[in-house]
This record gives structure tokens, C-alpha cells and sequence, in this order.
């Protein structure tokens, strides 16, 4: 316990865009707009694999976060949740990703009703691959960051120094712009 109360402090303090990403567990991926989105099959909260390709042909969020039940992951996730039906009328679907397991998942949306998938990356083979893998105080966790992936595969946006309070409405704005563009 006094660990955890360590990491979240010294995240509080840092601010995770602070904290240097984690050395020493081979390469990190590096995703740039542009680029085909790096594949990945995990599970959600209710033990059904998910992978980007069930969504080829959707725009698709792709948000990690660092640890469920902590209160900007909350933040972040009641406020996709919120804004859930105007993502999905945008045509987007979102995922949800942290290293946590499947049953902190479970747990998590159960008691905020998150409508949509939480991935549960406990190998941090995708956070590898994304270039959000992080730790301090001797825990690892994802780097709060936003991938928007467009209906071809590609990413077409990156948010990084995410504010939880705003990427679901920034990520929504960007989306009608990206849209409006390719059309």
C-alpha cells in the first residue's frame, strides 16, 4: 500500500509527461500519423478478445491510460462514457487500454457503466508497441495517450499531455474536421 501511495504521489507531483518513458525493455514503438496503426489482440472486461481490426471500416479511439480506479482515469473514462453516443454517431467506436488485468477491468466498468471495451494489456507488449510504456517507483503503467485511428487502418491523430477532463471532446472535434476533410 505504501508503494501505491508512493507512485501516485510522485505521479501527482511529476505529472506523467514527466516521468521519462521506461528504458531497458527492448525497443519502443514509435506510431506516427500517418502510419498503419500497430495491430494488437487483447482482452476486454468481459474476457472477448478485441483487436483493431474488428474495426476496419470505423473510426476508431484507441486511449490508454495509466490505472483504473485512480481519479484522472476515472475522469477520463466517465467523460468517454459520457460523450459515447455523439462518438459513435461521429462513426467511432472506443477502446479503453491499461495494463491492469481483466477483473480490475471488470470491476471498473461495472461501477462507472462504461459502455465500451476495456483492454486489458498485463503483458505491455501493445504499450510497448505504441511508445507509451512508462514506469516510476517501480511500477509500470501506459502513459495517458490518445491514438485516432481512421477507417483505413491509419493513424490519423495522436494526443499526447492528454487532459482527461477534455480528449473525449477534443478527440470529437477532430474527428468532424477529419472527416469534413477526406470528404
Amino acid at each position: 500500500m505504501r508503494r501505491w501511495l508512493t507512485l501516485l504521489a510522485t505521479i501527482g507531483l511529476l505529472g506523467l509527461s514527466a516521468i521519462p518513458a521506461l528504458a531497458g525493455t527492448g525497443p519502443q514503438g514509435n506510431p506516427q500519423v500517418g502510419q498503419v496503426a500497430p495491430a494488437f489482440r487483447l482482452q476486454d472486461q468481459n474476457a472477448h478478445w478485441r483487436s483493431p481490426a474488428d474495426f476496419h471500416g470505423h473510426w476508431l479511439v484507441v486511449y490508454f491510460y495509466p490505472k483504473d480506479f485512480t481519479p484522472g482515469c476515472t475522469t477520463e473514462v466517465c467523460t468517454f462514457r459520457d460523450e459515447i453516443v455523439k462518438l459513435r454517431q461521429a462513426g467511432a467506436d472506443v477502446l479503453g487500454v491499461s495494463l491492469d488485468d481483466v477483473k480490475s477491468h471488470a470491476e471498473f466498468a461495472a461501477k462507472y457503466h462504461v459502455p465500451f471495451p476495456l483492454l486489458s494489456d498485463a503483458s505491455r507488449q501493445v504499450a510497448i508497441k505504441y511508445g507509451v510504456l512508462t514506469s516510476a517507483v517501480g511500477f509500470h503503467f501506459a502513459k495517458r495517450t490518445t491514438f485516432l485511428i481512421d477507417p483505413t487502418g491509419k493513424i490519423a491523430k495522436i494526443y499526447r499531455d492528454v487532459d482527461p477532463k477534455e480528449n473525449a471532446t477534443q478527440v470529437l472535434g477532430d474527428l468532424a474536421t477529419l472527416k469534413k476533410a477526406a470528404a
